[in-house]
């Protein structure tokens, strides 16, 4: 998009929609993260799930269901860069996930949802799993799945704008407390979450009591492994038979939701019900599962690791059991949460990240997206615009989709639309080059990023072997 454009549209937009809330009408926010929790996974979605998510299915009935949201990336680590401020992973070079000594890659200068919610009168809090890195005082202390009790730490979720953290790095060190910067406690992993969730009722009593907005993030880790349900949940899915081999990931899928609707009681229960805009979503795509319609799971580039299930609820401002086709994506929360407070976002902030909150009220208006970008583990980038899907593989392979006629992604089309590719590659490198996917001055990326040079498709690639081997003739 020309920057002209970029500006008129901008301008559009706030003449359309100058204040959608009063200050008054701030919202809690409270954003349910779970982990590797499939699009078809959940009944509401599905509507064949044999998975038993009670609480996710009555959130879908009291809000608004996203049937075309997609985190960031199709893993762990880049999709909670991008949710917490608003940017794609890849300007960072960030395509895998991080370990236990792994530095912070989010710098103290950089604007997060929780540091603008803080700057404008909110207490924020995470509790949960974190993975964004962060540096330990005593270079590397204790193991990878161990961390002594005393240890501390700098540059984790109290650097970039959360006023209270207790937690834990990631799942391979699930037994490992940390509360604001320091290791307080070793736990066997089955009590892991049931420590996250009470800490995070915890938290709900004392903000109830307490004067001014709050913003809980609260990243669980079902159903991503270890597959650890607590005594009390097992057996009680139904759902045994689900995954072969494991008969305990039905109940810690029901656990999971299982926190989610202790949450939602909690808001109940202190009367926060009304004011607060309630979110549940997942990271990426279910590990190793795919769920039809869509192509492949987690750490895919195809949509089974990126598309996912995504809900929102808010008394009085979103309607009950709606459904909403419009493309988001994780990172909107920082653009919608900027547009709830009436602020303006600076140009080195939330460059990524598109306001979905005209969608959530039932506002008619033409979306200011342009685009979306996906990523995989493996390096290869997706673009999105209206039905259309490229994807740049990192081997050079190339794929173009339908996503209208084609949700499982199984036809390549990209032969007989070489101009709708074209627009998308140039949009693509439009993005790569302006440091951005959003209107505002062009931003440096910290890493350096190219589109690999074209080559053949998956399909034309694994054609022409086939022929080769048939013939006997070599290249």
């Amino acid at each position: 998009m020309k920057p002209v454009l970029c500006v008129i549209l901008t301008v559009v937009f706030i003449v359309a929609f100058p204040c959608l809330l009063k200050s008054s009408e701030r919202p809690n926010i409270v954003f349910v993260l779970f982990d590797d929790l499939g699009w078809g996974q959940p009944l509401c979605y599905s509507g064949a799930s044999k998975l038993h998510t009670p609480n996710l299915d009555r959130l879908a009935k009291q809000g608004m269901t996203f049937t075309d949201a997609h985190s960031a990336a199709s893993v762990c680590t880049p999709t909670r860069y991008g949710l917490l401020t608003g940017r794609y992973p890849s300007r960072i070079g960030q395509f895998g996930v991080l370990t236990t000594y792994s530095k912070p890659i989010i710098p103290p200068t950089r604007l997060t949802v929780a540091s603008l919610l803080k700057q404008n009168g909110y207490h924020t809090a995470c509790i949960g799993k974190w993975h964004l890195g962060m540096n330990w005082v005593d270079g590397r202390p204790g193991k990878e799945d161990r961390l002594p009790i005393g240890v501390r730490m700098t540059g984790g979720p109290n650097d970039v704008g959360f006023d209270y953290f207790y937690g834990f790095t990631h799942a391979r060190n699930i037994g490992t407390i940390i509360e604001q910067d320091r290791v307080i406690r070793h736990v066997q992993p089955v009590d892991n979450q049931p420590l996250m969730i009470e800490q995070a009722l915890a938290y709900l009593d004392g903000r109830a009591k307490s004067e001014g907005p709050f913003f809980l993030y609260f990243p669980m880790c079902p159903p991503h492994t270890p597959v650890v349900p607590a005594p009390v949940y097992v057996g009680k899915s139904g759902a045994q038979d689900v995954v072969k081999n494991d008969p305990m990931y039905g109940d810690w899928v029901y656990q999971g939701d299982d926190m989610l609707g202790q949450i939602m009681e909690a808001l109940q229960r202190h009367g926060l019900f009304e004011n607060t805009l309630l979110i549940a979503a997942s990271d990426n795509g279910a590990a190793d599962r795919a769920y039809a319609p869509l192509r492949a799971a987690k750490s895919s580039i195809y949509e089974g690791g990126h598309r996912v299930p995504y809900i929102a609820r808010w008394p009085g401002h979103v309607e009950p059991d709606s459904v909403s086709h419009d493309t988001i994506c994780l990172n909107d929360l920082m653009a919608t949460a900027a547009e709830i407070l009436g602020v303006t976002l600076p140009d080195d902030a939330a460059e990524d990240s598109v306001s979905f909150l005209p969608t959530l009220l039932g506002k008619d208006r033409q979306s200011p997206r342009e685009g979306i970008v996906h990523q995989s583990p493996g390096g290869d980038i997706a673009i999105r615009q209206g039905p259309w899907k490229a994807v740049f593989h990192k081997n050079g392979q190339r794929e173009l989709f339908d996503l209208d006629t084609d949700l499982s992604e199984s036809s390549d089309v990209l032969a007989s639309n070489p101009e709708i590719a074209e627009r998308l590659t140039a949009l693509m490198q439009d993005y790569i080059d302006r440091g951005r996917s959003t209107p505002g001055e062009v931003q440096t990326n910290e890493h350096s990023l190219s589109l690999p040079a074209a080559g053949e498709s998956p399909r034309q690639g694994k054609k022409k072997k086939q022929q080769i081997q048939a013939t006997g003739n070599q290249e």
